[in-house]
């Protein structure tokens, strides 16, 4: 499929952008032609004793003819903007080669009973993830779902969301949506005949969807069928888990738990739950959340109870106790907790001895050094992920718990367990990632025993790939806390203060940068760039500390230690503020935008790609609400003051001198609404007095990434990078 062959913009024409005055190029890149302002509506809002100015209110209504022609106007401009840079077509020709060159993608991988693997694919030159089956490697891939073929259909890109397979391998479910919506519905399938065995069930966003032991009915979570007058942060409030059985005569789903089911155990409303299973188990357990912190609440109930009308939910854990993973085998719960272990250690209970987590065994201590993450539960061993620095590593530990070794002590980067649906396999299948080398797919009898290459995926470098060089450090941070800062460049290229340097950050979450090899980005590096990766407090480099260390109140030091980083690069003769960029997505986009705002002289360029510009309003919108609980609530006086300081929109200050921006959104985000970059993009045009562009790029048929096809990924990298190119003065913008 051509780069090109879905437009980025595609609003319908509406007679109000004959009103923009015609727009122009210049070939000095520190020379922006002028996009169409936004009508300046300010709203004042008093909040706390503090007036807050909103000067484009407006815009947050996307329904609006002037709204939707200045979106219309803004796209347009910065299409053309970004395709005037000389080289940025025969970069985008680069990165799609080089996706290509690394061959086939493989996602999600899941090891069903006997030899069978179901997995996600996108074969090279493929535009987006296939639900793939087959029966060992030996075997020959058979397609369950191709959301390309829905797509040559509808006009629409359509991506798989998530799947889950039935405990005996024989059915799968699966959510699908379009243009980057994750408005998913749910669909069921018979694998062996692709038969499907319900209608599709819409609006089940959430990948909360488990099957019963026996393999004949599925529990899912369903948002409300909200009417048309409801504001949007209704969205998420009130859900409730169906019990859908598959087997016999077609039959009504049944509401099994949830805030309007369950009204004796006082649910909030924003208790989005999920009731899971296992194969062996008699029990089941019903888990909440907020969508967004991991730390809720838990029920247990005998499995024999689950065809009765009323069941008895025994409370387990509240979001106090800082639960924040689980795994269920057999009758014996597994919990991950942070309560008094920052850096995390698993817990066992007895469900059939009735135990409550007071009562629970230490399976896995906090270790001395690094973050206990996830597990992995199979036949004769239990798998720990232990994540130090950048990379992340694979233990081994006995089934009872204890002391673990490392699985791969000669791979020097990271190694990933991936799933065991049944628990019944001795050995362990594993991913690889790295900075410097593509990812693979090995297997693993145990600590000691060699690696072995599946060949899933190709591991062979591009052609022409330049030695890549890595580097791990701890840079001080504005008030000496060390954060960690990792460089990926070409080997053979100096280092002599101007290199053309992205620096990228997220902050939140305690979501961590990981070391990961992406084949696009040689087009970066083999210009002589270099790769910054900076993980910030918010993020969880060393555990739940790092990430309180960057939430709410104290969320400057995200930013701080973002400016920290660049002054780093700066200060170690790597780059210069002329040749400086940095880049945050979603959370990412405080890392940037306040980044900028606060110490706008030290970057030439800023990309915000489907980022948060304003936290003031944020909550206002569907997924904001959920989002309370990582940034605070304006009704809250000091959470209020918090999101005052870290809402981009509320600190552009005018005539300063910004740096080239480049806000990214797709259209159909339901996680970041456009109108954030929207207003970020309005304030700053107006308040920077920099020749340097704001552009707004903007893409229909997108959302928050998820979902997007490889045409999509690969032509906006090259307008990131074409982006900077031209900021950095080391690429020119063509005449119109």
């Amino acid at each position: 499929m051509p780069l090109q062959s879905v437009p980025r913009y595609a609003l319908s024409r509406l007679a109000l952008l004959a009103l923009w005055p015609a727009l122009g190029w210049a070939a000095n890149p520190a020379v922006s032609p002028q996009p169409p302002l936004a009508p300046v509506l300010d709203v004042v809002q008093t909040l706390h004793g503090v007036a807050v100015h909103d000067p484009y209110r407006s815009l947050e209504d996307l329904k609006n003819p002037a709204t939707q022609a200045w979106l219309q106007a803004q796209g347009e401009h910065a299409e053309r903007s970004l395709a005037a840079i000389e080289g940025r077509d025969e970069l985008a020709r680069r990165v799609d080669e080089l996706s290509r060159a690394t061959g086939d993608r493989i996602a999600d991988l899941v090891r069903l009973p006997g030899n069978r693997l179901l997995y996600l694919k996108r074969a090279a030159g493929e535009s987006q993830y296939r639900l793939v089956l087959r029966d060992g490697l030996a075997s020959a891939e058979r397609t369950l779902v191709d959301p390309a073929e829905l797509a040559k259909h509808a006009g629409v890109p359509h991506a798989i969301n998530y799947f889950v397979p039935s405990w005996d391998g024989k059915r799968v479910a699966y959510g699908l949506s379009a243009g980057g919506s994750e408005d998913a519905s749910l669909y069921v399938i018979d694998m062996a005949t692709g038969k499907p065995l319900i209608k599709p069930v819409p609006r089940v966003h959430e990948s909360l969807v488990h099957w019963t032991p026996d393999s004949r009915a599925i529990t899912y979570n369903q948002l409300r069928e909200l009417p048309a007058n409801a504001p949007s942060t209704e969205t998420f409030l009130d859900t409730t888990v169906y019990l859908q059985r598959l087997d016999g005569p077609p039959q009504a789903p049944k509401a099994l738990f949830g805030p309007l089911v369950n009204s004796a155990l006082k649910l909030d409303r924003l208790d989005v739950a999920g009731v899971s299973f296992d194969v062996g188990s008699r029990f089941m357990i019903a888990r909440t959340t907020d969508t967004t912190v991991p730390e809720g609440r838990l029920y247990v109930a005998p499995l024999a109870q689950l065809n009765q009308a009323h069941i008895q939910w025994r409370p387990l854990v509240v979001a106090s106790d800082k639960v924040t993973d689980l795994q269920l085998r057999n009758d014996q719960l597994y919990l991950r907790t942070v309560n008094g272990a920052p850096r995390g250690k698993w817990l066992a209970l007895d469900l059939a001895k009735q135990q409550t987590l007071a009562q629970a065994r230490t399976l896995i201590d906090q270790p001395e050094v690094g973050v206990l993450q996830g597990i992995t539960v199979g036949r004769d061993a239990i798998y720990s992920e232990l994540a130090q620095g950048f990379t992340t590593r694979v233990q081994s530990h006995p089934i009872k718990g204890g002391p673990g070794q490392d699985l791969a002590p000669a791979w020097k980067g990271s190694t990933y367990a991936l799933p065991d649906l049944t628990h019944s396999h001795t050995d362990v299948w594993l991913r690889t990632a790295s900075w410097t080398e593509p990812s693979s797919i090995v297997t693993s009898a145990g600590p000691g025993k060699p690696l072995v290459e599946t060949n899933l995926v190709g591991h062979a470098l591009p052609g022409g790939t330049p030695v890549l060089e890595a580097e791990e450090l701890l840079i001080p941070s504005h008030d000496g806390v060390r954060v960690p800062l990792a460089l990926l460049h070409r080997a053979d290229m100096p280092l002599d203060g101007k290199r053309p340097t992205l620096l990228i950050g997220y902050g939140a979450y305690g979501f961590s940068e990981e070391a990961r090899f992406d084949a696009r980005s040689i087009a970066w590096l083999e210009k002589g760039g270099v790769l910054a990766y900076a993980n910030v407090r918010g993020s969880g480099a060393f555990g739940k500390e790092w990430h309180l260390a960057g939430f709410k109140a104290t969320k400057p030091n995200t930013w701080k230690d973002g400016i920290a980083a660049a002054q780093y690069l700066v200060k170690a003769g790597i780059t210069s503020p002329a040749t400086l960029g940095v880049l945050g997505g979603s959370a990412g986009g405080i890392f940037v935008g306040r980044a900028i705002t606060e110490a706008p002289a030290q970057f030439a360029a800023a990309i915000s790609d489907v980022g948060m510009m304003d936290t003031i309003r944020s909550e206002e919108s569907a997924n904001g609400i959920t989002n309370i609980s990582e940034f605070g609530t304006v009704k809250d006086p000091e959470e209020f003051k918090a999101l005052l300081a870290m809402s981009t929109y509320h600190q552009i200050r005018d005539k300063t001198a910004y740096p080239g921006v480049l806000l990214i959104h797709g259209m159909n985000d339901p996680r970041v609404d456009v109108w954030q970059s929207a207003k970020a993009a309005a304030r700053l045009q107006v308040a920077s007095v920099s020749p340097r562009p704001v552009l707004l790029r903007l893409d229909a048929q997108a959302g928050h990434g998820m979902g997007s096809t490889a045409s999509q990924q690969s032509s906006k990298l090259a307008d990131i990078y074409a982006f900077l190119l031209w900021q950095f003065g080391l690429a020119k913008a063509k005449a119109p």
